[in-house]
């Protein structure tokens, strides 16, 4: 099969829709003025974020006013964090998984450090968190438990209705991290008892630079940064209107859902019939178009490299902690063997993903698994059969 570019990196960002492209350059040379400006001009740039922030709480069934933009979900993790920390001093107990992204993970950390007491929940061995693991941790003093919907690393959903409902019921605030089910998952934020929630703008097929935090009315919140009073006094600075626009216009794309669930399905069963091959989290409660795969005995980095070299883009984790040379928090948690550890790499796929395209990227996995392997240390035929996953 001839050489062709595949980019199955989709977790880490999307290509922007050439729609979204067109649409905010139009708005950047009819709509330059800034927002908070009390001249025609500028009121016509608000007119059209308005319209934006209403077509995007329309996709979680908020209210506009409950639509806070903020540079992406990094800073609506910790916007919704800190912010809600700062607004009640008086409680000093938050719950989270060991899953979560580094944007909620070190946060937690660093108020950890600040005297807060905060609870890390491990999720079962197919990477999903127990409601009642947190209902065991929950109690009076919690100010806040913050659970992401899908797991960037192996997409797996979590019950987040559930754990609304026990959060509503507790008295405590309720936060998740949507990046990556945003647009993929229906979400209604009324009906799941989220409080907050966290969206990014480049996970589909928008632009990068843009994102927003939803925060329920009458959720007490602080903003984390002075200034002049923008998006309702909560997150400062102008906005990035070309960047709402196009997050706007981004939702309004399709998605060939099916098409794309049917390949992942058949990269996996292709994938499991290679030795010593583990498919890592839930295989029916996982986001479409991801798949976490490791393989024993290799190095994930050489992996992704040499896939790299026959035109196919991977990562080995999350895009925001992969660059840390260490072993994956999430494949720890869900007690994967260091040797696959190791060999794992993260394939998220895409629009015009197909199986002629999965063909090709099945032929180079098993072609430089195997060159690995002959370099490598750890022999398959020096372990045991219960060692060795989908002999």
């Amino acid at each position: 099969m001839s050489e062709m570019n595949l980019y199955l990196d989709n977790a880490a960002t999307t290509p922007i829709a050439e729609e979204v492209l067109e649409s905010m350059n139009e708005f950047s040379k009819k709509y330059f003025a800034n927002p908070s400006s009390q001249h025609g001009k500028g009121r016509e740039a608000r007119e059209k974020i308005e319209e934006a922030r209403e077509k995007i709480a329309k996709e979680i069934s908020a209210e506009k006013e409950e639509i806070i933009f903020t540079s992406g979900g990094t800073e609506s993790d910790n916007l919704a964090i800190r912010g809600v920390a700062k607004a009640n001093p008086n409680k000093k107990h938050i719950i989270t998984t060991n899953i979560e992204h580094p944007a909620v993970f070190e946060t937690c950390k660093d108020l950890e450090k600040e005297g807060y007491k905060i609870d890390y929940i491990n999720p079962d061995e197919d990477g999903i968190i127990s409601v009642e693991n947190i209902k065991k941790k929950i109690t009076k003093e919690t100010l806040l438990v913050s659970v992401m919907h899908v797991n960037n690393e192996i997409g797996t959903i979590q019950p987040i209705a559930e754990i609304g409902k026990l959060c509503s019921e507790a008295g405590a605030y309720f936060h998740t991290d949507a990046v990556q089910s945003f647009k993929k998952l229906k979400i209604d934020v009324g009906e799941m008892n989220i409080d907050l929630l966290s969206a990014s703008g480049h996970k589909i097929n928008g632009p990068r630079g843009i994102g927003f935090l939803y925060a329920k009315i009458g959720t007490r919140i602080k903003p984390i940064a002075t200034g002049g009073g923008h998006e309702f006094g909560i997150r400062n600075g102008t906005e990035n209107t070309s960047g709402i626009i196009g997050f706007a216009r981004a939702i309004e794309l399709g998605t060939d859902r099916e098409q794309i669930t049917e390949t992942r399905d058949y990269i996996i069963q292709k994938l499991q019939g290679i030795k010593g091959t583990l498919i890592n989290g839930s295989t029916e409660k996982r986001i479409y178009n991801n798949i976490n795969v490791s393989f024993f005995g290799i190095e994930g980095e050489s992996l992704m490299l040499l896939l790299d070299d026959a035109g196919i883009s991977v990562s080995t984790g999350s895009a925001c902690s992969s660059k840390k040379l260490e072993e994956s928090r999430i494949l720890k948690s869900i007690n994967v063997d260091e040797l696959y550890i190791h060999g794992s790499i993260r394939i998220t796929l895409g629009s015009g993903m197909n199986f002629k395209k999965a063909d090709y990227l099945i032929e180079k996995l098993k072609e430089n698994v195997a060159k690995l392997r002959e370099m490598s240390p750890f022999k398959l035929e020096d372990t045991t059969e219960t060692e060795v996953k989908n002999e």
